[in-house]
């Protein structure tokens, strides 16, 4: 029997944990479309880097929100969410399980908790001038005007911790104190992938990154957008444009960006731990325990 809400499954896991392959098998046999919820994948330009589905993944299933926007003009959190939930609904309206994939922990919480963020514009002046400091003293100067904030932000998440600071600049308040939940209408299925080999998924995967052209997609992203693009500063990117600059080797470069990317996954799962109510999957069987949960809502 369908249940009195739409049904939105969110695949969630860390990077390189096989959420797109599996999120693909998942969508065909429901007949679904997959809804990006990433943060870098919604750019134009950044494929290889991000991860993006390939060409010939996105013609297996029709991929939603991605490239939505040029690096050089980037999207905050409150306009994402507007975009998705626009995307959603004309899904829904269509009869359509809706399948939301990806592991930006915000993103998810933005769409399937309702999180409504304070409506503080950016300030890119103020951003620009936050960026030039050290991250440790950032997050120290965060500490100072918002202990709250800074207990719940990690010192390496730097977007995190410079919009935190520029909505107390702008409010004198914490973030946390101003988010609000308003739950969409929809039954959520929160399935988690968390796999035993992720460190050497991350290696395997970073270093296929470097040989499929890392660092050419970051010399064609500095062409197009300028060196100084703020989203040349993320893992991955950050790295190959040391090797462009001359600041690292191949292999030193490569070391960093797995390191950087084990750390992040590391703070993703604490993330979802914390912030979710995850079904985590069996890695042996994942596609047939996720229909079996499906049909446990259907049916």
């Amino acid at each position: 029997m369908q249940p009195n809400k739409p049904l939105v499954i969110a695949l969630m896991g860390p990077t390189a944990s096989g959420k797109t392959d599996l999120a693909i098998d998942i969508a065909k046999k429901i007949n679904s479309n997959i809804h990006n919820i990433d943060s870098r994948q919604i750019y134009i330009d950044m494929n290889i880097g991000t991860a993006k589905p390939t060409l010939e993944q996105q013609k297996q299933v029709h991929h939603l929100l991605i490239n939505l926007c040029l690096p050089s003009q980037p999207i905050n959190l409150h306009k994402f969410q507007s975009l998705a939930i626009s995307s959603i609904e004309r899904e829904l309206a269509q009869q359509k399980i809706i399948l939301l994939v990806g592991g930006s922990g915000l993103y998810l919480q933005a769409l399937i908790r309702g999180l409504k963020p304070p409506a503080v514009a950016p300030q890119e002046f103020l951003r620009e001038q936050l960026s030039k400091i050290n991250k440790i003293e950032r997050h120290n100067l965060l500490r100072c005007c918002d202990q709250i904030a800074a207990e719940k932000i990690h010192p390496e998440d730097s977007t995190r911790t410079i919009r935190a600071l520029e909505v107390f600049y702008a409010t004198g308040q914490s973030i946390f104190n101003q988010q609000r939940f308003c739950p969409p209408p929809w039954t959520i299925l929160e399935i988690g992938l968390n796999p035993e080999n992720l460190q050497s998924r991350i290696k395997v995967r970073t270093e296929q990154m470097y040989k499929n052209g890392l660092i050419e997609e970051t010399e064609n992203l500095i062409i197009k957008y300028g060196n100084n693009l703020k989203l040349l500063k993320t893992i991955g990117y950050g790295e190959a444009r040391s090797i462009i600059n001359g600041k690292n080797t191949y292999e030193e470069a490569l070391a960093i960006t797995i390191q950087r990317t084990r750390q992040f996954a590391k703070r993703q799962k604490t993330w979802f731990r914390n912030k979710h109510n995850l079904k985590w999957l069996n890695y042996e069987n994942p596609l047939s325990e996720v229909l079996s949960y499906i049909d446990e809502i259907l049916n």
